[in-house]
């Protein structure tokens, strides 16, 4: 009878995996250049990054099944201080060029962005963050991509490296509990996963594919597929020839998978199959009594792989930022033959340099759990320092803005007699251009509680205030700029303030809609006939970009004469000048040198349209114009203020200086009881 140590010996020779495999870090390396080679001259998604994923955790299950007799609890801190500290030095690295690259020659307007990623990328939650904020992976014609976009692969993995592990534990208490082999518990805990995930990664990707791109549990079924190989293959033996033509259909399907395939509205679901069978597909024709003798087997584990392996991790965190730095640069998104050759040249010197100067030295560092933690808390801040006081200086610069420095409209209302500060910084800065819109106190309760569903979700308000007059804004972004204008003199009077407002909707019944918009008009034109409000705002024409065809919205005038008849005084504010290009961005790029200025007269009709609607003691037009564009000419900033956010709205801090010219027009309008 053999003793329990002979037993234990035999158990880990059993459950041992075959050595390390060469083909398998040549799958992996190949991978990362077909995801290279894809993203730099087809702008496609390859499936490579699939392929990296499955990988990682064929290697990761494999390397806990050695160690599944003596696995303990306390083996998972160890693991994730040793894996973690082998990863994110290289990562925080290149978080660090990216954001040195971004205050170099990234406009500022864009930084805000870059922070929010970088502080996702470094604590692996970047998939969320794109998912969150509606990123499109393959919008690259349209606008530079994000620097960090690819990390939300990255974010993927570390995320199931923590997951992983402790699964993995789970399965080998269940088999010293129940006496099962661990092989048994974990390859059907892995197909649970696999099942559940895939299903879920197909019904995701139906309903939402851009959301499902990024989510972590429609992935985990990739994951569980290089799992489920871990498990099964090793006790596997195929014969040559069968394996060499298996590694060949693998690699071929690899290759093709991004050209064949709609990656980019089908993944992951169904279609991601296509490389992760691939992979599976190489993994198991490695499986043969004589390995080498395989073509395909020769192909992977060649020295150009397995150069290109050595630093593979390092060549997929600075590809990315390479070609979108490139991109900038440039200030085009077609790279060409020329402009591929030099962003792949690039990255594979500075994946070198990564691996030779970060990975190496870090590796040969690395010991106990102690020595590693101070290695992954070092190397965070290495990002979090610089990034940290950047955005404090920045906050600090914003701070300092003034209505007396930045006056904004006000300096074009001689009845003011304002000044602006010369030199003073322009407001909104770049790094707060996204949030400068104006925005309610919350959504409609109460007596302002729309019955409409698809109104109900549009509609904002502000503090109630019992017993006074409402004053109701519907219509598009436009008009939700607009109330900017108007707000500070609604809050200063006591008004209830109330806004349907649905971004890309106009309210004329004769502008084209989707069905959600044409929905959301009925109901709130049945909204602001029962409301009844005493002023109602609405955006009276719509400006043409760069043309002077400016014209009433079609249908428009049903509305106005159906909320006259209501008894609401009803406003109709002239739309503002719209541009083919972006004004801020512009200044950003030009400053205050004339070349962003355009003549309103080629922007906005030579009258405004909406005077044709006008009813004396019901409709009015608001036309503001001489304060968006003054003596003719629209410019960027007035008064030390951004007027414009982009190609077409106004800031919101630009729309409020504007309420003095609102208030002394109101003066002038007997209806309005309002100024």
């Amino acid at each position: 009878m053999s003793s329990p140590q002979a037993t234990l010996r035999v158990r880990r020779r059993v459950d041992a995996p075959a050595p390390r495999r060469a083909d398998i870090d040549g799958l992996r390396a190949f991978a990362i250049v077909l995801v290279v080679v894809y993203h730099v001259w087809l702008g496609r998604v390859s499936g490579g990054v699939d392929v990296f994923l499955l990988v990682s955790a064929y290697f990761l299950t494999a390397s806990f099944l050695r160690r599944s007799n003596i696995l303990r609890p306390a083996d998972l801190v160890v693991f994730w201080a040793r894996r973690f500290g082998r990863l994110v030095p290289a990562a925080a690295v290149t978080i660090f060029g990216v954001l040195a690259f971004a205050a170099a020659f990234v406009p500022g307007s864009q930084w805000q962005s870059i922070w929010a990623q970088s502080w996702a990328s470094l604590f692996y939650v970047q998939n969320r963050e794109l998912s969150a904020t509606a990123v499109d992976y393959y919008a690259r014609t349209e606008v530079f991509p994000s620097f960090l976009q690819h990390f939300w692969s990255l974010s993927v993995q570390g995320q199931v490296f923590v997951l992983w592990p402790i699964l993995i534990l789970a399965a080998v208490l269940i088999t010293r509990a129940s006496g099962w082999a661990v092989r048994t518990v974990a390859t059907v805990m892995f197909g649970t996963i696999f099942v559940i995930s895939l299903a879920y990664s197909v019904q995701l990707t139906a309903a939402d594919q851009q959301v499902a791109y990024f989510s972590t549990p429609a992935r985990l079924w990739e994951f569980a597929l290089g799992s489920l190989a871990a498990l099964l293959f090793p006790r596997l033996t195929l014969p040559v020839r069968l394996s060499a033509l298996l590694g060949w259909v693998g690699i071929v399907a690899l290759v093709t998978c991004g050209i064949v395939l709609d990656v980019g509205a089908g993944f992951p679901g169904f279609a991601a199959l296509w490389p992760t069978l691939a992979a599976v597909a190489i993994i198991l024709a490695g499986q043969t009594a004589r390995p080498e003798s395989s073509s395909s087997y020769r192909f992977l584990a060649s020295k150009p792989l397995r150069f290109v392996g050595s630093s593979a991790y390092a060549l997929y965190l600075v590809h990315w930022p390479v070609l979108v730095g490139y991109m900038t640069l440039t200030d085009s998104t077609n790279v060409g033959l020329g402009g591929g050759l030099i962003v792949i040249a690039i990255s594979f010197i500075a994946a070198m340099i990564v691996q030779r100067t970060v990975e190496l030295p870090i590796g040969r560092l690395m010991g106990g759990l102690r020595r590693n933690t101070v290695i992954v808390v070092t190397s965070i801040l290495v990002v979090v320092v610089p990034l940290g006081a950047w955005q404090v200086a920045d906050g600090v610069r914003t701070a300092t803005s003034s209505p007396e420095s930045n006056p904004g409209a006000a300096v074009l209302m001689p009845w003011l007699a304002t000044r602006a500060t010369i030199d003073a910084p322009v407001v909104p800065s770049s790094t707060r251009l996204d949030a400068d819109w104006v925005e309610l106190d919350g959504a409609c309760q109460g007596a302002f509680q729309p019955v409409g569903t698809e109104v109900a979700s549009t509609c904002v308000q502000t503090e109630p205030v019992a017993g006074a007059p409402t004053f109701l804004v519907i219509g598009d972004s436009h008009a939700q700029q607009w109330l900017g204008a108007v707000l500070p003199i609604l809050r200063d009077e006591g008004w209830n303030v109330v806004a349907l407002l649905k971004g890309g909707c106009a309210f004329a019944p004769g502008e084209d809609a989707t069905e959600a918009c044409g929905t959301w008009r009925e109901q709130a034109e049945d909204y602001a006939a029962t409301l009844a409000a005493d002023v109602v705002m609405l955006v009276g024409t719509k400006a043409v970009p760069m043309r002077p065809e400016e014209r009433v919205p079609v249908g428009l005038e049903q509305r106005v004469d159906a909320l006259a008849e209501s008894g609401s005084q009803v406003i109709l504010m002239r739309d503002n000048p719209r541009f083919d290009f972006d004004m801020y961005r512009c200044w950003e790029e030009s400053g205050s040198d004339g070349s962003c200025d355009v003549p309103v007269s080629t922007l906005l009709a030579q009258e405004n349209p909406a005077d044709g609607l006008t009813k004396e003691g019901a409709v009015y037009s608001l036309d503001l114009t001489e304060f968006v564009c003054p003596d003719g000419v629209c410019t960027p900033v007035v008064g030390n203020v951004a007027v414009f956010l982009d190609d077409n709205h106004l800031s919101a801090t630009y729309a409020s200086s504007l309420s003095p010219a609102v208030e002394a027009a109101l003066q002038l309008i007997p209806g309005i009881p309002l100024g």
